[in-house]
């Protein structure tokens, strides 16, 4: 049964939609604030299907995920007692916020690298550096710097690959789909 190889052949398609950049910028932000989907899952198909923007795709992400960063620490900074609090509640990710803000206390402005490189909830930390009320420049510069390297990586990756990696990833997308499924059923099973 092949449900991947339609998939694939589908965000290809859309990655080159004339307004597939307005869409990844939003994503961007949107994921930096409250969203839980990663930007890259949409950055690397366009940078693989359009290998000589890589480079903007990548700029256009980082910058919108930084201004998406800077909203979330705006709204951990002025609203996160009488509006987030209760909503990080509900959504399940106060264990992660209770972590987060230990990691703030132990290793201040490297956390905010790290959550920005990483796929740590990036959100999570935006919210708390308002709420901890970090630093603002150290913030943005942590957040520029982690969010830059991670999206140049995808994009560099993906530019270098090209067209040869897209024909590849198209001829085994149906065993890596399947694969994954596997691995997170197992994941599933073995933490539960």
């Amino acid at each position: 049964m092949k449900i991947f190889q339609p998939c694939y052949d589908m965000a290809i398609r859309w990655s080159r939609h004339r307004h597939a950049s307005r869409y990844l910028g939003g994503l961007s932000f949107a994921e930096s604030m409250f969203f839980p989907i990663p930007p890259d899952v949409m950055l690397a198909p366009m940078a693989l299907s359009q290998p000589s923007r890589a480079w903007y795709f990548a700029l256009l992400t980082t910058l919108t995920s930084v201004l998406g960063g800077i909203a979330g620490y705006v709204l951990g900074y002025f609203a996160f007692e009488a509006w987030l609090q209760p909503l990080i509640v509900s959504a399940g990710y106060q264990p992660k916020l209770d972590q987060a803000m230990h990691w703030f206390t132990e290793y201040g402005v490297w956390v905010i690298f790290l959550a920005g490189f990483s796929p740590i909830p990036y959100k999570v930390f935006t919210i708390s550096a308002g709420f901890l009320q970090m630093a603002f420049l150290p913030f943005v510069l942590a957040s520029a710097v982690g969010r830059g390297a991670r999206f140049f990586l995808v994009a560099g990756l993906m530019r270098w690959g090209g067209s040869a990696m897209e024909a590849k990833l198209r001829q085994y997308v149906e065993v890596l789909g399947w694969l994954v499924v596997a691995l997170a059923i197992l994941a599933y099973l073995l933490l539960r």
